[in-house]
């Protein structure tokens, strides 16, 4: 079951309802700067997860006059569509509130993000490689995402989308039991990002995982990383 730390306590809470039924994933962000978006970002990694995990989830937008602005980034980060906030919520609902540091403190468990400072995904010729920037660092930790970031990430991007590619040609394998629950630790205990992406590296050079398994690995990840790893399938 996903996990979060609770900013208000500290303590870890759990994501989603002992009866599995909805959760309301709330994102505060009232401008349209990276750490708005990191926080756009936190939602939507949390809704992936639960879903993931077999359970209902939406996520909600509590937004400033600049909510377009931050709406446009979002999708060019590849996050899921964030409904307009909800004045009322269907009983027996999770929520959980996403935001800034020093931000919004509503009642309720609240995944508190750290600043994330850098280029906007409009400045940049593949915001998945901005993406992939900010999930290197826990999301409680502060960033500053510069130009060498960038290009190990980018790197990174099109060196795993080519691999894919050159996997998807082998017959396919399972995701190996031992791969599938360290992933599942990983991101379930506080959306510990940089542990799914160091699995995946693991799994990239791993010489005892055949080439099915590392591509269906790669994509069962990506339903929570959200970064189009199977972009480069059916190019030569």
């Amino acid at each position: 079951m996903l996990r979060i730390i609770d900013a208000r306590t500290g303590e870890p809470a759990e994501a989603a309802p002992a009866h599995r039924g909805p959760t309301l994933v709330r994102a505060h962000a009232a401008g349209s700067a990276l750490t708005d978006l990191r926080v756009l970002l936190v939602a939507d990694l949390l809704v992936r997860a639960l879903e993931i995990g077999g359970c209902v989830a939406s996520a909600w937008l509590d937004g400033g006059p600049l909510q377009p602005e931050l709406r446009a980034g979002a999708v060019a980060l590849g996050m899921r569509s964030f409904e307009a906030g909800p004045d009322a919520r269907v009983r027996g609902t999770r929520v959980v509130h996403v935001a800034a540091d020093g931000g919004p403190e509503p009642d309720g468990p609240r995944v508190a993000v750290a600043a994330a400072s850098g280029p906007g995904p409009a400045d940049l010729p593949d915001p998945a490689a901005l993406r992939l920037a900010l999930l290197t660092r826990h999301h409680g930790t502060p960033v500053h995402v510069g130009p060498a970031a960038l290009q190990e990430a980018d790197a990174t991007l099109t060196r795993w989308r080519e691999a894919v590619a050159r996997w998807a040609r082998s017959p396919s394998r399972p995701v190996p039991e031992d791969v599938r629950r360290r992933l599942r630790e990983a991101w379930e205990h506080d959306l510990g990002l940089p542990a799914v992406l160091d699995e995946l590296r693991r799994v990239e050079t791993g010489p005892e995982v055949p080439d099915g398994a590392r591509f269906e690995t790669y994509a069962h990840a990506d339903r929570l990383l959200g970064l189009d790893l199977t972009a480069g399938l059916g190019s030569s």
